[in-house]
């Protein structure tokens, strides 16, 4: 990271100070009104904010919490240790994402003046630009994204050890020089960025930690969906499960419990969003898209287009070229 951008987030905060002077115990009432300490996006967000950052605080024992929000933790130099869910402990060192949903609660092992990491506290609102920015729907992205989004996910962290992806870093440290810099326009730029960056994660999902065994499941999934986005004209259950060396049957139930859908549905969603994506963007002919995203029975097609849709694709494509 910058140095000069380092040095500005090693600075002792006021909250730090009453701590090296003798505080004990977080004061919780700069963070919550809630009992249960669960910490308030309007204590953390000036009123109209979507999203902002903060150092984490150091030098204390950060006792167990969960958020309101989405948390993306950022660690800049050094390494912090939580403890997610009371039972999975994750080390985070320089370089490494750790993203936590609604429902995982946390706690934080005392950092020392070198282990500075930046805290994201994003509304899930926030994501609605970074949506629009897939104009091709992505069974992979809809997957990280609403993972994080919706309180209800089976999935309520996710670590990327991503230290060494130069694209990655830089576009997280923009996003942080963007913020304490105050700079212009800064949600616009912040929203497109925070698109990019999960663009880029979607190329690195093989770089999830899967130390927890529960994450050795969720891995599983993110690299079925990824071999879906890859290989969506001739993809089947079959060869995805000898790549994984895993029965077809257990896939199957793997990717219903995680994403609420089979394996052919999840399929024949992205088959059909690349269909629509060609005849949004392109002149070919309907019979060649239908070749082209892995179809061989022109009525099944426009049957299940039209299902999905509601319009046939011909009358897709004018409805999209007109607007």
């Amino acid at each position: 990271m910058n140095k000069e951008l380092l040095d500005r987030l090693r600075i002792v905060t006021e909250e730090e100070q009453l701590i090296l002077n003798g505080q004990k115990d977080v004061q919780k009432d700069l963070y919550t009104k809630d009992k249960h300490f669960i910490i308030d996006s309007k204590k953390m967000l000036k009123k109209g904010k979507l999203m902002d950052i903060r150092p984490h605080t150091r030098f204390i024992h950060f006792p167990r919490h969960k958020h309101n929000y989405i948390e993306i933790i950022y660690m800049c130099s050094g390494s912090t240790t939580h403890i997610i869910n009371d039972s999975t402990t994750v080390n985070l060192n320089a370089g490494d994402l750790l993203f936590l949903n609604q429902n995982a609660s946390q706690e934080i092992l005392p950092a020392a003046e070198d282990d500075i990491a930046v805290n994201f506290i994003v509304l899930p609102e926030f994501f609605d630009h970074t949506f629009s920015m897939i104009k091709d729907e992505n069974v992979l992205w809809d997957f990280l994204v609403g993972t994080l989004k919706h309180s209800k996910s089976m999935i309520d962290y996710i670590h990327f050890q991503v230290n060494n992806i130069l694209p990655i870093q830089n576009l997280i440290e923009n996003m942080i020089w963007s913020i304490v810099n105050k700079q212009p326009n800064s949600r616009n730029i912040n929203q497109t960025t925070m698109g990019l960056l999960f663009l880029q994660l979607l190329n690195y999902t093989n770089r999830i930690n899967r130390s927890d065994p529960s994450m050795q499941a969720q891995t599983i999934v993110f690299t079925v969906l990824k071999y879906i986005e890859e290989n969506y004209k001739t993809a089947t259950l079959g060869e995805i499960s000898d790549m994984l060396n895993q029965p077809p049957y257990a896939i199957s139930k793997l990717i219903k419990k995680h994403s609420g859908q089979t394996f052919k549905n999840l399929l024949q969603t992205k088959r059909l969003n690349q269909s629509a994506f060609l005849l949004s963007t392109t002149n070919l002919a309907v019979e060649d898209i239908i070749s082209i995203v892995g179809y061989d029975n022109t009525s099944y097609f426009h049957r299940i287009f039209k299902n999905h849709y509601r319009m046939t694709p011909k009358c897709y494509r004018q409805h999209r070229q007109s607007n």
